[in-house]
């Protein structure tokens, strides 16, 4: 097993990394001195595929488990799911010994984090991902949300998981666009925190795309190693985290103008990224071979790179709701190097206009 600590003092917690990790997450829950009722909530993708294996590692270990199944995709994101959560919980008789496992992709993470944290104002959250995009971003940090019609993540909370259990061995069912998915927050993570990493990246992507075993488990480590570090300087996003962002708040306007249709999350990111390049590099803050490296891996990820349909004022109009943005000014996160980047105040629209012109698909 391979271990990531998160430290947040009376708040941290273990990643753990292991094949066949789904099977421990009995003991995991009895370490916790956790309560006897576990909410499993998982999607119409995931659900047939784990659950059975999660509730009987859970009733092995003597706690009672119930499987609430929420639609696969974006739209379960919302309060009319999460209402129908609250009244499970109630329903189940659970209370504030009780425990929420989040089975899924980031839209599970998030909806059963943002129910635990506000059901009888915060219980026990444990978060077992199965997504690629799931293992080394949205299932650490404690960031859980819902979206409204007028943008993603608008409404949420902050409540870290007591633990986060990642096994590799579920990306072997993922689909592999998916996968393709993920790679876009892999590649994010070396761009923004650490150039060696990208540098690997750029030499062994192709095992990653065949789900290399040791490639696998090397990616998601450090992925988790970088954000954990992040975290712990900065757990509510107040500076620091906001590097995370990356590629976010153009990505976050792409979903929201499709209406969460037609681009998966990590690929809106994907095209997030190069857009956040191309403006840095108006700013002077870049080389163009740094934007030009990115486009590149980007490109071997099978990942998409310029932006089909939505109109430059429709993104920009989006953006300006940013949680990042201040008074209607953008707020951007713009590369400095390969590994480093930094958040950049007040940036002129009409800047982001023409990068946004330049990334258009011809």
């Amino acid at each position: 097993m391979t271990k990531v600590q998160v430290h947040l003092g009376a708040r941290s917690y273990s990643i753990d990394i292991e094949r066949g990790a789904l099977s421990h997450v009995g003991r995991v829950l009895k370490s916790l001195k956790a309560g006897s009722l576990v909410a499993v909530v998982t999607d119409s993708n995931v659900g047939p595929l784990y659950a059975d294996a999660v509730t009987a590692a859970l009733e092995a270990a003597g706690f009672t488990s119930r499987v609430f199944t929420v639609a696969a995709g974006e739209r379960s994101k919302s309060v009319p799911a999460l209402k129908e959560l609250w009244n499970g919980f109630v329903a189940l008789d659970m209370d504030r010994d009780s425990t929420v496992v989040a089975l899924g992709g980031g839209v599970v993470g998030d909806l059963a984090g943002f129910a635990a944290a506000t059901y009888m104002r915060g219980i026990r959250c444990v978060q077992i991902p199965t997504t690629l995009l799931a293992c080394v971003d949205s299932s650490i940090g404690g960031k859980t949300a819902i979206d409204l019609d007028s943008g993603k993540n608008l409404v949420g909370a902050f409540h870290q998981p007591a633990a986060v259990l990642i096994d590799p061995a579920v990306l072997d069912t993922l689909p592999k666009r998916e996968l393709r998915a993920g790679l876009s927050e892999v590649i994010k993570c070396g761009l923004i925190l650490d150039d060696a990493f990208f540098a690997w990246l750029e030499t062994d992507i192709d095992k990653l795309l065949a789900l290399d075993p040791d490639a696998t488990v090397r990616a998601i480590r450090r992925c988790c190693e970088l954000k954990a570090q992040v975290v712990a300087l900065d757990e509510r996003e107040s500076d620091r985290r906001a590097v995370l962002n990356y590629g976010h708040t153009v990505g976050h306007a792409i979903e929201t103008v499709k209406r969460y249709e037609e681009l998966l999350h990590g690929e809106a990111v994907a095209v997030g990224m190069v857009v956040a390049g191309r403006v840095a590099e108006k700013l002077k803050l870049v080389s163009s071979d740094v934007t030009s490296r990115q486009i590149a891996l980007l490109q071997r990820a099978g990942l998409p790179t310029t932006i089909e349909g939505p109109d430059a004022s429709d993104l920009l109009a989006v953006m300006r709701h940013d949680k990042k943005s201040r008074g209607g000014k953008l707020t951007m996160v713009l590369p400095v190097r390969i590994g480093q980047v930094k958040l950049v105040k007040d940036v002129d629209p009409e800047v982001v206009r023409q990068a946004l012109e330049d990334s258009r698909g011809r």
